[in-house]
């Protein structure tokens, strides 16, 4: 807790905009209408712990469940600068397959400092019909079930893994391009968030995220 409310709310905001900032860049170089024309995706920032300390004005249910697909990528640590990790499964923090979730460490002088993630509605995953809305009986005719794992590490695609997502859907230069707008919002993300920590230090941005 702090006792100095106004200042709480000036780091409030400043880490309230690096999620916004996030969202104007998965919004503006989205490829789907799903993305761009429905804006059907969610951003948020993270401490260095995987809690949420900041999120946009975007949708409820991506947010809500956000921290527990934090928590599911944790099993992924260690962590290195340019790591990605990727998840969609509904019984780990995702809500529904087409919901895929990255999720970026962010670092500053070698330091873990939080996480930056977003979560985009792609408008096909696979599955047993086109779309992203079939009418499934059970969780496999969804689509495809990502568990949690590096799409990148240290900066270096997992072109394997890509190929796999990649080959398991109908429009796979659209999903592509999405893919890469949320890549790029979690650099938009990790920047802000190395700035404050450069302007600050990292020590005064633990210290308000934790407030």
């Amino acid at each position: 807790m702090t006792d100095d409310p106004a200042r709480l709310a000036v780091w409030n905001a400043l880490l309230a905009s690096a999620a916004e900032e996030m969202g104007v860049t998965l919004w503006r170089t989205s490829h789907s209408p799903n993305i761009r024309e429905r804006r059907d995706f969610s951003c948020a920032v993270f401490d260095a712990n995987g809690e949420m300390v900041a999120q946009a004005a975007h949708i409820p249910v991506h947010l809500g469940a956000m921290p527990e697909s934090i928590a599911a990528v944790s099993t992924l640590a260690p962590w290195s600068e340019g790591d990605v990790a990727i998840v969609n499964d509904p019984y780990l923090g995702g809500t529904h397959l087409p919901d895929v979730t990255l999720v970026a460490p962010v670092f500053a002088s070698g330091e873990l400092i939080g996480f930056v993630a977003n979560r985009a509605h792609h408008a096909d995953i696979g599955g047993m019909s086109a779309g992203s809305m079939p009418v499934a009986t059970e969780l496999y005719q969804e689509g495809v079930i990502i568990p949690p794992l590096k799409l990148r590490e240290a900066g270096r695609l997992n072109e394997a893994l890509f190929a796999l997502i990649l080959r398991n859907v109908r429009t796979p230069a659209e999903r592509r391009g999405d893919f890469d707008a949320q890549l790029g919002a979690l650099s938009t993300g990790a920047a802000r968030l190395q700035a404050l920590a450069a302007r600050y230090g990292s020590d005064e941005l633990a210290r308000w995220m934790a407030a």
